[in-house]
C-alpha cells in the first residue's frame, strides 16, 4: 500500500518542486533595471583602466569614462564563465541590451580574455587581435572592466565592456 502510494505522490512532487523553485534568474533580474552604482576595482582592473586609457590617447582618441555598472555586468560575465567552464561571449546581446536599457548606450562592444597573470598580458593579447583593437581604439565613450580570478584554478577572467553614449 506504502509503495501505490508513493509511486502515485512521486510524479507530484517532482511536478511540485520544480515550479516551486525560485531560479538564480530573479538574483540576475534584481539589477536588471536598475544602475550599479558601486564596484570595488582591484588591481588589475585599475592597471586595464589605464593601459586601455593611455594607448587611446597616445593615439588621438577620447579617453574613457568608467561606469561602475558597466564593471559590474562585465563581473557578472567572468563569474557566468567561470560558473560553467567557459570562455565565450554567451549571452552578450543580454547585456547589451542592459546597457542601452538602463545606460542609455547606443552601441556596446566587448572584449574577453582568460588566463593572463598580469593586465599588461591581457592588453597585449587584444593589441595584437583586430577586432578586440578595433574595440579598444573604437567610437566609445564609457566603458567597464572586471578581472575574476576563479578560486578553485587560480586562473583569471577578463571582460571588458564598452559604451557609447
Amino acid at each position: 500500500m506504502k509503495a501505490k502510494m508513493f509511486r502515485a505522490l512521486l510524479p507530484l512532487a517532482i511536478v511540485f518542486t520544480m515550479f516551486s523553485c525560485s531560479s538564480d534568474d530573479s538574483a540576475e533580474n534584481a539589477t536588471e533595471n536598475r544602475v550599479v552604482t558601486t564596484y570595488n576595482y582591484n588591481e588589475t582592473e585599475l592597471r586595464l583602466v589605464t593601459l586601455i586609457n593611455n594607448h587611446r590617447q597616445s593615439i588621438g582618441l577620447n579617453t574613457l569614462e568608467v561606469i561602475n555598472h558597466i564593471s559590474y555586468k562585465s563581473e557578472e560575465h567572468n563569474l557566468y564563465m567561470i560558473d560553467n567552464n567557459v570562455v565565450n561571449h554567451d549571452y552578450f546581446q543580454r547585456r547589451s541590451d542592459n546597457l542601452i536599457q538602463v545606460l542609455g548606450a547606443e552601441r556596446v562592444g566587448e572584449n574577453i580574455a582568460y588566463n593572463y597573470q598580469m593586465a599588461e598580458s591581457a592588453f597585449s593579447a587584444w593589441m595584437h587581435s583586430p577586432a578586440h583593437k578595433a574595440n579598444i581604439e573604437g567610437d566609445y565613450t564609457h566603458f567597464g572592466v572586471s578581472v575574476t580570478t576563479d578560486s578553485q584554478t587560480g586562473r583569471k577572467y577578463y571582460t571588458n565592456m564598452f559604451m557609447k553614449r
